[in-house]
Parts: C-alpha cells; structure tokens; sequence
C-alpha cells in the first residue's frame, strides 16, 4: 500500500464515529493475527500485478494454490504471469487444467490460443481464436486471429480479421503492420507502404505521448497548476480513454485532485468496465472528501476485481466515513483477508466491529454481539476493554466461565501491557 493511501486511511481514523482504540504489540503495518491463507496470498497477487511484478506475483498465486488447489482464480492469475515470464510451458499446462476445469471458459481459451500461435500451431491457434470471433473476450483477439492466418499464408481471412481488429482498437500500431506485411505478401505494395506508414505514425504518437506526459509531470513539479496545464492537456484526448487516464493520474500523483476528476469522469464514460480507471475516479472522489460520489466506482472497480485488496480497502473506507456500518464490516473484512498484515484497514475493521457490538447489545442481540466483538479481538488481541466487554455479554448469556476467561485476560493485558 503506498503511503498517500496510507495518509488517508490514518486521516478517515479521526472522522468522530467512534473512540478509535490505539493498536499496541506489533509495529505499524504488522499483526500478530496475519494469517497464511489462500485468500491472504491472492491478494498479495494481485498487489504484485498492479506493479507488473509478475515473479513476485506467481510466487504468492503459487502459495495460494498449494493452500487451496480449487483456487481457480489464483490459477488463472499464475498462468497470465507465466504468460509474462515467457514461461510457456508452465503457462500451457496451468491453462489446460483451467480448461478442463472451467468447461472452456473464454479467456482461457484466448491464452492457449496465444500460446499455440507462439508454438507455432497455427491450426489449433485459429481454431481456438475463431471460436471467440463472435463475443471476444479481449479487443486484440481479431489481431492474433488474423497474425495466425498471416503466418499460415492464407492472406483473404488474415487481412479480415485484421480489418477486424483495426476496428476494434484503431490505435493499436501492430494491426497496420501485419496488415502491411499481408498486403506484401499479395504484392500490393502501395497499400502495404500505407498501413506502414500508419503503423509509424500510431508508434510515434504512442512515443508523443510518453513524451508529454514526462513533461507534463515535470512542469507539476516546477510550476503552478496553470502554467504547467498547457502542456499536460495535450493529454486530453476525446474517446481516449488511456490518454484521459494518464492525465488524470499526474494531476493525482501531484496532488491535483480537483483538475484529475474530469478527465477520470470521461475515462470512466468511455470505458466503464476498467477496474483501473473506476478506482482512480472514486480514489480522486475520495481524496476530495466526496464519499457519496465515491462510492459508486469503488463499489463497480470491486464487482469487476474482487480480490484487488486497493479497491476493497478503499471501499470498506468509504462506507465507514458513510455510517455504513454492516456492508463497510462485510468489504473490510474481505479486504483483511486479502491483506491481514496491513494495519489501517484492520484498524478500521476493529472500530466497526465494536460498532455493530454496540448497535446490537443495545438490540439485545447477544450472540451477535459476541461475534462483532470475536472480530475485534482477532483485530487487536491485546486490547483489554474488548475482552472485559465480551466478558460482560458472555455473563449476560449466561456462559459464566467464558466470562471468567475473558475476564483473566483483560487483567493479565492490565498488568502485562
């Protein structure tokens, strides 16, 4: 977690909703109940990917399968770093288990499909990708389609799907340049010459890009918002929905939340099944103290990507800041056991369970109440006021010697702090 999220899980922690209880025994970040879980290693994953570190990230997918072999999510996120490893081999034989697991699901035959065009199967990697033709799971399937009829020498179909898959992503500059290359083939070299130069002209914009944006984060850097805003619109791409969140990330980064929310907004309308781009505009809305408009990107980056930990974090905050009190309990602690070692959300996850322990000993729903009051106790065992109040509940049910236990252990955190 980076420590700009982390400044702000800390500031939520002052919002008045309840006495917030210090943490003592680990160091900030650690826990004595961090647990070796599936789930705990899936969500390290995912961290992992979010900084294209795909080692680290296999090594913790790998974890979770070894806890949980039936984890078909991990397996499809081992396989996808494999795939970025350059480990074919590997990569094949954890997509062909999802195969038989999955009963063929879209993305996995995407992958073999890939992966048989790299191996140089070209009528299997045809097969495989023309069965994806009509509902595609990814934009650039049309493009690997049309490559594995380039390479077998059946141009009329290459030059289709590439059409195809121009269409589908008209900045993608490898399409002109397998559609050059097929015109080639055919001998029709003035239109291959072309779709070169498109290919070169997409590649350089790409490089422009790059370019701008390292100018744009300089001159946040050295100049005022106004005077360093020429440059970094250049960024400001209508139906661009990369550019838009390029640029509303620097602002981000800079500290410019309230210049960054428009150009999220529109990313957001242009591509709203990006997780990346939904949590960018409710982390901005957050930052502006926005929580109501927060909530509902967090709430769609989470549906889309349930076991990124950020989006979950960042969600269970928003709904604690809006008293939201049992659906921000349900997301934190889905967020805890994507995370148990990070220390802001379990303080978080701490103060709405004693929250909803409140809310129902007030109801007189007991059991309840010792549950929210369990959960605050995993938070943070050596707090001592926990353990007296579920000594109080347990001796209201009647279960005298829970009480007695709880009661023990309240005095030994007293005298042993």
């Amino acid at each position: 977690m980076s420590s700009g999220w982390r400044t702000l899980i800390c500031a939520l922690l002052t919002v008045p909703r309840l006495h917030c209880v210090p943490v003592s025994g680990p160091a900030a970040g650690q826990t004595d109940g961090s647990r070796d879980t599936a789930e705990a290693h899936v969500g390290k994953g995912y961290e992992h990917l979010e900084n294209e570190r795909y080692r680290e990230a296999a090594y913790e997918f790998e974890a979770a399968l070894a806890l949980d072999p039936h984890l078909v999510r991990a397996r499809y996120q081992l396989a996808v770093c494999h795939v970025a490893l350059g480990k074919r081999r590997e990569a094949r034989e954890e997509f062909e288990k999802l195969h038989t697991e999955t009963g063929g699901d879209p993305n996995v035959i995407y992958y073999l499909g890939r992966l048989d065009l790299l191996d140089g199967d070209l009528d299997t990697a045809i097969r495989r990708l023309k069965s994806l033709a009509l509902d595609p799971p990814f934009p650039d399937t049309a493009y690997y389609l049309g490559s594995a009829y380039l390479s077998k020498g059946d141009f009329a179909p290459a030059e289709q799907w590439l059409r195809k898959a121009a269409e589908a992503d008209p900045r993608d500059f490898r399409v002109p340049d397998h559609l050059a290359r097929t015109y080639l083939k055919e001998g029709r070299r003035e239109e291959a010459e072309r779709e070169f130069q498109r290919s070169a002209e997409l590649r350089e914009r790409y490089n422009d890009t790059a370019r701008v944006a390292v100018n744009c984060s300089r001159e946040l850097e050295t100049k005022p918002l106004e005077e360093a805003r020429a440059t970094c619109q250049q960024l400001s791409q209508p139906g661009d929905p990369g550019m838009l969140t390029t640029l509303g990330m620097l602002y981000g980064q800079h500290g410019y939340y309230l210049a960054a929310l428009p150009a999220f907004e529109e990313a957001a309308r242009l591509d709203p099944e990006s997780s990346e781009v939904q949590h960018d505009l409710g982390l901005t809305y957050f930052r502006l103290k926005r929580y109501s408009e927060a909530r509902g990107p967090l709430e769609h980056a989470v549906t889309l990507r349930p076991d990124f930990f950020g989006s979950s974090a960042l969600l269970g905050a928003t709904l604690y800041t809006l008293k939201e009190d049992e659906t921000a309990y349900r997301v934190l602690s889905h967020a805890h056991e994507l995370n148990p070692q990070e220390a802001d959300t379990q303080k978080l996850l701490f103060n709405t369970a004693l929250v909803l322990a409140s809310k129902k000993l007030t109801a007189r729903d007991y059991a309840a109440c010792v549950a929210y009051l369990q959960k605050a106790v995993e938070c943070n065992p050596d707090d001592a006021e926990v353990h007296r109040r579920l000594a109080a509940v347990y001796t209201l049910m009647g279960r005298q010697s829970e009480a007695e236990a709880e009661n023990r252990e309240a005095e030994r955190l007293n005298t042993h702090p």
